[in-house]
Order: C-alpha cells, then structure tokens, then sequence
C-alpha cells in the first residue's frame, strides 16, 4: 500500500481548496456561492438585455415593428447557436473536457470567457454605434406633446395605468415561461430516462443525453432563426394567430421530448421548440409597444420583464411540491410545463392589442 505523506495530504487540500475558491469541493457554502453567482449572472443578463428591447420599442414605427423585434432575435438566436457549439468546437481543437474531481473543465472555462468577451465587445458595438432620439425628435416621431413626455411617473402609478394588454399578456406570459422553465431543467432528465435508460447524473448515459441536449439546443437556435425570417414578413393584423400557433408549437414540441424514446425524434421536435422561444421572446413586446402611447415605452417594458422572471420563480417554487407528487418523475414535470404551455396558447384569445 502506498503511504501518503503529510505532504501530499496539504498539497492536496491546496489544490481542493484553490479550485473552489477556498469553500471545500461539494460544500454547503461553495453551493450558496454558486446559486449568488447564477443569480447575479440572470440580474445582469437582464440589465443588459433590457436597453436593448426599449430601444427596439423606441425608434421603429408601428409598421416596422415585426421585422425589428424579428431581426433582434434573429441575432440572438445566431448567438445560441454558437454558445450550443463551442464546447464541441473547443474539444475538436484539443481542449480537455473533463477534469479530476473538484476542478471545472478547460472547455467550460474557455466558453464562459469567449462568451463573456462577445458579450462585451458587441454591448460596446451598440452603445457607440446606436444614436438614441433626443426628446424634440422622440416626442416628434411618436406624436406626443413634448412637455408631457418629461413627465415620468411613478412605478406604481405607471402599474395603475398599464394598458390592459399589459396585464392580458402577463398572464399569456405566466403559463408560457413555466411551460419553458420545466423543459430548460427537466428534458435532459426526461431524456437520460426514457432513451438513455438511466437516471444517474453521473452515468454515462445521462452525459450523453446532457451533451446531445447542447446539440438539440444549437438546432431548435437554427430554426429560431429561420422562423424569424419568415415571421418578419407575415402581417401585423395576424400577431394573435402566430402567437397562439408559436405556444402551441412549443407544446407539441415539449409532449414529443418528455415521452419519445428516439433522440433524433426529439431532435426533430426541437425545431417546433425553436418556435415556440422564438414566439415568446417576440410577440408579447412587440403587441405591448403597440398598446402605449409612445409616453414611458422603456419604463413598461422594463415594468414587463417582472412576467418573465416572476413565472420561473413562482415554477421553480411549486417544483419543490410538485416534483415528489409525481414520484421525482422528469418526464411528469415537462408534462405539466406541456399543459402550461396549453393554456398559455389559449389565453392569447383575451389579449386586446392596440391604444
């Protein structure tokens, strides 16, 4: 037996130590660090994010509307595509994907830093590139007084008045992203189960459906962005039509992958899924912005990301009932997030879009 130094026992512990910020490999602090990293990673992705769709409602008109929030997600949608592929591309220039117990993989590492370098160098891109209307030119273009337009209420007043759009496809908005959220955290599972035949995290055979999620990902990005091309030419009057067909397209596309025991089945009902994310990530700020007046258009729609992070929280709660009553079953939660995104399709019928 070989005998292990005290040496060896502290370099050891070192190491450990320096690969998880000094919490200890598996510790309860180490995952509290991670879940406030996750967090602030979500905040400031938002932050981020948010200018931009304000400027989209900012400077289109209402008949360019559905080619500029179309062509927002289209490069979006180019971006998942990447970020879906570089670990594969990374391991085919000879970066190691794996690492011994306690360290992050090389190609983890390295797509967090390209991704974290894109994200920067195309924010700054946009910030020196895109001129913003100067007041007289906003008030001018959107037909407000322009001594009004200074006015800026408060939130809760800005809440009270809310067109009723607003809260009509908040409720779209409740049904639809538990309807994403379950099938963000659930379908690997659901897949490893019912193709891959394990439910061991650490199993082969759920690496591999992890890694051909990442695959599914990249492809349902693709038809994202080929249906964006498309929807970008149908006209205004039938934003209600390709909204409920887009949230009954990613219910279809949810059902296939909960219950198929095929993975090119699943691939292949992930382009329904491309849909789907792209009809939610559209639509309802598109049908918003043309509800306002022109007046507090980017405190509304900074107002209508709480219809977005408010269903994941409230999914992610109600998952910790829900999971165990349905005997841990993956399959049985992207079940349930299929009839969420059922009745998101249907409530699209209360929207009234329009002042």
């Amino acid at each position: 037996m070989k005998k292990v130094s005290a040496e060896d026992t502290v370099k050891t512990s070192v190491k450990e130590d320096q690969t998880s910020f000094g919490f200890g490999y598996g510790s309860m602090t180490a995952m509290v660090y991670a879940a406030i990293a996750i967090a602030l990673m979500d905040l400031f992705s938002n932050v981020c994010l948010a200018p931009y769709k304000m400027l989209a409602g900012d400077m289109v008109n209402e008949k360019q509307k559905n080619l500029a929030w179309s062509w927002q997600q289209v490069f979006g949608y180019a971006g998942g595509i990447l970020a879906a592929l570089l670990p594969y591309i990374l391991i085919k220039v000879g970066i190691a994907n794996t690492a011994s117990k306690g360290q992050v993989p090389a190609t983890v590492i390295w797509a967090y830093l390209i991704g974290a370098v894109m994200l920067l160098v195309t924010s700054l891109v946009t910030i020196f590139n895109v001129h913003e209307y100067d007041p007289k030119t906003y008030a001018k273009y959107h037909k407000i007084n322009e001594s009004k337009q200074k006015v800026t209420p408060s939130l809760w007043k800005l809440l009270k008045t809310a067109p009723r759009s607003f809260w009509e496809l908040a409720i779209v908005q409740l049904f639809s992203w538990i309807g994403i959220m379950y099938t963000w955290t659930y379908a690997t599972g659901a897949m490893a189960n019912n193709i891959w035949n394990t439910t061991n995290p650490a199993s082969s055979g759920f690496q591999a459906a992890g890694n051909w999620y990442g695959v599914m990902t990249a492809f349902y990005s693709v038809a994202a962005l080929l249906w964006g091309l498309f929807y970008a030419k149908t006209k205004a009057t039938q934003r209600k039509f390709w909204y409920s067909f887009g949230l009954f397209a990613d219910a279809i596309s949810i059902i296939i992958v909960a219950t198929t025991h095929n993975q090119w089945v699943a691939l292949i009902a992930f382009a329904l899924y491309g849909i789907g994310n792209f009809t939610i990530n559209t639509l309802p700020y598109t049908m918003l912005t043309t509800s306002l007046d022109g007046r507090n258009n980017g405190s509304y729609l900074g107002l209508f990301n709480i219809a977005v992070c408010l269903p994941q929280i409230i999914g992610s709660l109600a998952s910790f009932v829900i999971f165990p009553l349905v005997g841990n079953s993956q399959s049985m939660m992207m079940i349930i997030g299929f009839v969420a995104m059922v009745i998101g399709g249907f409530s699209v019928a209360i929207v009234h879009e329009g002042k």
